[in-house]
């Protein structure tokens, strides 16, 4: 009872933050979404940056942190798509706060979201490696330094997944089956439009579409994709990062992207 209890509180907590952030990023008109979006409204996409609070995330040599470098490309990316008037807007944090990757993906499940993007940035060993890179969900790495960085960026525990209670058994694998599947391939689709289309202006890694398994990717209802900036690590990078017109540049091209999707999206 005690765990139901604090499950409720912790939707409530987050349909309400939801409703503030509507009230911020929601576009004033919208046009019609694609097959892919209930007719009748447009996509939802949930931003949600990375970090925050007593976790700061990556650190440079000059201590520069991750979660203040995608906090503020967050609020760009949000900014430039909600002035698009064609998506409504959240992200999952505002301010300097640590949120549980439970709670990030329950919020943007409780908003009902038709997209999540995790935004992110690195630190490596290597400090002459740069580079954009975009993950999306597998049980199974693409290789060890994916499944490193899964490691690092993992957090808390979750459980994700459609309600399947009221189905028989047998009908609710399949279901359920068909649903990771389909939410698989439009992230994977994802990634590789985040790819291309920030491809034309910044550096990517070597391999920049990989897999690992990122428990904020979880959702089985919705397309996810964990997208690291850049190399915190890396001297010129780490300087890059920090600018605002670099940050708008990468906020820029994320919104090509998700647009991309979902004009992808809609055709299937």
């Amino acid at each position: 009872m005690r765990d139901r209890s604090y499950g409720r509180r912790r939707v409530l907590h987050g349909l309400a933050f939801c409703a503030v952030a509507r009230w911020r990023f929601e576009s004033a008109s919208a046009q019609p979404a694609g097959r892919g979006t209930p007719v009748g409204r447009v996509p939802r996409v949930v931003v949600d940056p990375g970090h925050g609070g007593v976790d700061p995330g990556a650190i440079s040599p000059n201590g520069v942190y991750e979660k203040g470098i995608v906090l503020a490309t967050a609020w760009e990316f949000a900014r430039e798509l909600a002035a698009r008037r064609n998506y409504r807007v959240v992200l999952t944090r505002t301010t300097d706060e640590f949120l549980p990757l439970r709670e990030r993906v329950a919020r943007a499940r409780a908003w009902k979201a038709d997209l999540l993007l995790s935004i992110h940035a690195d630190a490596l060993p290597d400090t002459e490696m740069r580079g954009l890179s975009v993950f999306t969900q597998s049980a199974q790495a693409s290789d060890r330094e994916a499944a490193a960085l899964a490691v690092s960026e993992n957090r808390a525990d979750l459980v994700g997944g459609v309600s399947l209670s009221h189905q028989p058994r047998d009908v609710g694998n399949i279901l359920l089956d068909l649903t990771r599947r389909q939410t698989s391939n439009l992230s994977v689709l994802l990634a590789n439009k985040i790819v291309v289309e920030l491809g034309r202006e910044v550096a990517l890694r070597g391999r920049p579409q990989r897999f690992a398994d990122f428990a904020v990717l979880t959702a089985q209802d919705v397309p996810s994709a964990l997208v690291e900036l850049g190399c915190l690590s890396n001297p010129a990078e780490e300087r890059l990062l920090q600018r605002r017109t670099y940050q708008q540049k990468l906020a820029r091209g994320l919104v090509r992207a998700v647009e991309s999707f979902f004009a992808a999206h809609s055709a299937m």
